[in-house]
């Protein structure tokens, strides 16, 4: 049983709950956990551990911020039923310390009026929701854009947090786009070779085994254009800059006039 005592200590921080749940958190999951950012972007190898932090925090908001609506969305059901799985692992971890008035294999009601849902990647199973308190999309970098610009403005009003959390999948999409603009983001980035539980010795077998390619965006956190694109992402961006001026010429011109219009030195308009 969870004590009024052990209530406090998890209510002031995320970190305790993590530990009564009997989840040790590394560094990194501390500092995600006890975070107050309204946005956070999690770019994270496989099997670091982010699907449980990510559930612990779901938890903590359900119990100590009655009436919330956490979301779960991922790219299909099973996958969404996952995230929530983790959530009910820490749930019951933890005693069930906040009673439910409905539990069951996609959603959690607390007493509190706290509701945890977990929904595929569809948009026409998730519009109409509002009043979001935190909006959480797994495996991001394979949600449709359509989708992630659909549940944004579910947290229009409710002033709600949002988590994407993925490994990279391809120089595309919301996902790498969240990721250039990281700086507007409490970013982590957490490859495998900081995980202490993976180890050197199995890495080093599935670089040998999938090829440095697939290796690198699935345990390194790497952006990577897809195989045999033409173009790079990042030649294209630099081609690409919308802050550059535009100048129009008439064909008809006489140098004169150009350097009467633009102030050009003679020489720039030599032939």
């Amino acid at each position: 049983m969870v004590t009024s005592l052990a209530h406090l200590a998890m209510r002031l921080d995320p970190v305790q709950m993590s530990y009564a749940a009997g989840i040790e958190p590394d560094p990194w999951q501390a500092r995600f956990l006890r975070s107050r950012s309204p946005r956070l972007l999690l770019n994270c190898s496989r099997q670091v551990g982010k699907s449980t932090t990510t559930a612990t925090l779901s938890m903590h908001t359900a119990f100590y911020e009655p009436g919330s609506l956490i979301l779960l969305l991922s790219p299909s059901q099973r996958q969404s039923q996952e995230l929530f799985r983790k959530c009910l692992e820490v749930y019951r971890a933890l005693d069930k310390a906040v009673s439910a008035n409905a539990e069951n294999a996609l959603s959690l009601e607390l007493d509190n009026g706290s509701r945890i849902i977990s929904l595929p990647g569809k948009e026409g199973t998730i519009r109409g929701m509002s009043g979001v308190r935190l909006l959480v999309i797994d495996e991001a970098s394979r949600v449709p854009d359509a989708l992630y610009m659909s549940v944004r403005p579910m947290l229009a009003v409710s002033g709600g947090r949002l988590v994407l959390l993925s490994s990279p999948f391809g120089t595309r999409g919301f996902f790498y786009e969240a990721y250039k603009q990281r700086q507007s983001w409490d970013y982590y980035e957490i490859p495998a070779t900081e995980c202490p539980r993976i180890s050197a010795e199995f890495l080093a077998e599935e670089q040998r085994n999938m090829g440095t390619f697939w290796y690198q965006q699935e345990y390194l956190c790497k952006f990577l254009d897809a195989q045999g694109a033409a173009f790079r992402a990042e030649d294209i961006d630099r081609i690409v800059q919308p802050e550059l001026e535009s100048w129009s010429f008439a064909p008809s011109a006489s140098p004169e006039a150009l350097r009467e219009r633009y102030k050009t030195r003679p020489t720039e308009l030599s032939a």
